[in-house]
């Protein structure tokens, strides 16, 4: 069985409500799983699984113990989001091969289609990540000491959009491979705060051989970061070069009004339901003019 496993507690919701919009626009029957990133999810999961058909991940003490274990590796403190790793509950769910995808995405096809790919790979990503270099990822001693070569420092990937098979990797391996990381802090780049995607990706890399990333099947793959400003607009899809994308995803891009493809997000955020009225700006900003009177006012007189 085929599936998609969702992160996300009650601080998404919107983020949620807005890629589960998407994902039924084009698909809808493929199974969807959400695995909470923490105790505050029962809004998120009410909504979602009324609407939307998404199950709850059958074994949360499982994910409680998984992602605590994995956590208590490497100490309290360590990382900025450790909840990140809950995710690796998806190499032991119900699905035969699933996809990972993260809240502030939105699909532009049957996404589930990707695992196709599956029948020769065992583990798909789709992103430009490792054109980038290794920042946020590996430091320069991966490749000072050998760790990895150029070729497979080119599978590098974002961990916001990933597909794979049940089990390939085992609840001892990811033990395993998290303890090598942490007794050997110098291999990764932790600057930006990141917590899973260092960790996930030497994982990846030195457990998994049979492994695409869709971008390089093609000269011509479009993009799919939001930070890319290039991207047309057409009936709600974006196009690069001509070639529909997939997905966008705003990894590391602020999500507001006036933000990269915002409006878009709208759309899918407020389909099928009536979108709210923009806020009257000008009203905000007479408003806020004529309070910040009145407290001058009221300290001169109060001398």
């Amino acid at each position: 069985m085929k599936g998609i496993y969702i992160i996300a507690n009650d601080k998404v919701l919107d983020n949620c409500i807005t890629l589960l919009n998407s994902i039924r626009l084009y698909d809808k029957d493929v199974p969807i799983t959400l695995i909470p990133y923490d105790d505050n999810y029962h809004q998120v999961f009410n909504i979602l699984s009324k609407k939307y058909k998404v199950t709850l991940y059958p074994d949360l003490d499982f994910i409680d113990k998984l992602s605590n274990n994995l956590h208590s590796i490497f100490g309290e403190n360590f990382f900025a989001r450790p909840n990140q790793f809950r995710k690796q509950a998806c190499w032991f769910g119900e699905y035969d091969e699933f996809l990972y995808i993260d809240t502030d995405i939105i699909v532009f096809d049957k996404i589930i289609q990707c695992l196709d790919y599956l029948q020769d790979y065992d583990f798909i990503a789709c992103d430009y990540q490792g054109k980038k270099g290794i920042q946020n990822v590996f430091s320069q001693q991966v490749i000072d000491n050998n760790i990895f070569t150029s070729e497979q420092l080119k599978d590098i990937f974002n961990c916001g959009f990933w597909g794979s098979k049940k089990k390939i990797i085992s609840e001892e391996t990811l033990y395993k491979i998290f303890k090598e990381c942490s007794q050997n802090l110098q291999y990764f780049d932790f600057t930006q705060k990141t917590s899973d995607q260092p960790i996930i990706n030497y994982l990846i890399l030195t457990q998994v051989k049979k492994r695409l990333n869709l971008t390089q099947i093609t000269d011509d793959e479009p993009g799919n970061w939001a930070g890319s400003k290039h991207f047309i607009e057409k009936d709600h899809k974006l196009y690069d070069n001509g070639k529909p994308l997939r997905y966008l995803h705003w990894a590391g891009v602020p999500l507001h009004p006036g933000g990269n493809y915002y409006e878009l997000w709208q759309h899918y955020r407020y389909l099928g339901e009536e979108k709210p009225l923009p806020m009257a700006t000008n009203t905000i900003h007479k408003k806020n003019y004529w309070q910040t009177l009145k407290n001058k006012a009221r300290k001169l007189f109060s001398k």
